[in-house]
């Protein structure tokens, strides 16, 4: 795979894109107008879709996609992306809190750009070529973001490691908690 394409760069800062998106919503935050149980719900399912997710795959943060099995069960039995729709949830939840409409609409247009266009293309390309007719056929069945399934029909069941879920997610929990904190403090500055 192309080192430098934009897929790749994209996933290797993608989370410096993400800190950019947060400190936009910080600056643009209107706290009169903070939608506050809702942005919170939000925030608290993002995280807690994050935790799943993180639990269940055994390859997980880096700068370069990696995957030594194609992981279909857990989350990814509903969606080929639960990750990246813990951070919709709680990029989502944070302009709520914010009560800014231009950082939602910030929001929209990042994750879209970063995610949609760049990150997701690039990963499943990888996915393609390590593991082409399996992936072909998850694809087909397993939506990017929302379910093709219901629920009740899709095989949840599979491995979950509470070490890799902590060694990998504890980064990304102290962020969630920090960025929400600091959003809900523009109360007062």
């Amino acid at each position: 795979m192309n080192d430098t394409c934009p897929g790749a760069l994209a996933f290797r800062f993608r989370g410096g894109v993400w800190t950019l998106f947060f400190l936009a919503v910080l600056l643009l935050s209107n706290p009169g107008s903070a939608i506050i149980l809702p942005g919170l719900f939000m925030v608290a399912f993002g995280q807690a879709v994050r935790f799943w997710a993180a639990g269940t795959i055994t390859k997980y943060r880096g700068e370069k996609v990696g995957a030594d099995t194609l992981v279909t069960w857990g989350p990814y039995a509903l969606a080929r992306n639960p990750l990246y729709v813990g951070n919709a949830l709680i990029g989502a939840g944070w302009c709520l809190l914010s009560g800014s409409f231009p950082a939602f609409s910030v929001f929209v247009v990042v994750f879209y750009v970063l995610y949609a266009l760049l990150v997701i293309p690039f990963e499943e390309s990888f996915l393609t070529e390590k593991f082409p007719g399996d992936f072909a056929e998850y694809s087909r069945k397993v939506g990017r973001f929302f379910p093709r399934l219901f629920p009740g029909k899709a095989d949840i069941s599979g491995p979950f490691d509470l070490h890799v879920l902590w060694r990998s997610e504890r980064h990304s929990l102290w962020v969630t908690i920090t960025g929400t904190l600091l959003i809900l403090s523009r109360r007062w500055w």
